[in-house]
């Protein structure tokens, strides 16, 4: 596997993406590097559910699976409680 790999993807028609396809890469592997360091204080504060970022134009959700991660990019004005509660509802199921 490659880090940073884009197993799945789609957007809305009309959208366009603000990163290059190089720069995207950048990006989910960072999100994913941070896993790392929570980990490290799951023993703690318990297993980390998701991790949101948000940025002047985009937010940055991203769920930990078994051996992978999922990442969901939106716009800013979503609603990114109900996208949060309807993904781990999708994951536990």
């Amino acid at each position: 596997m490659i880090l940073g790999e884009i197993k799945y993807g789609g957007q809305r028609e009309g959208v366009k993406n603000l990163l290059m396809p190089e720069e995207t890469k950048k990006s989910n592997i960072q999100a994913i590097a941070m896993w790392g360091l929570r980990k490290s204080l799951a023993s703690r504060v318990g297993k980390g559910r998701y991790a949101m970022a948000e940025y002047e134009k985009i937010k940055l959700i991203t769920f930990p699976l078994e051996n992978d991660h999922f990442l969901v990019t939106t716009e800013v004005e979503s609603d990114h409680n109900n996208i949060i509660n309807n993904v781990l509802k999708l994951l536990k199921s």
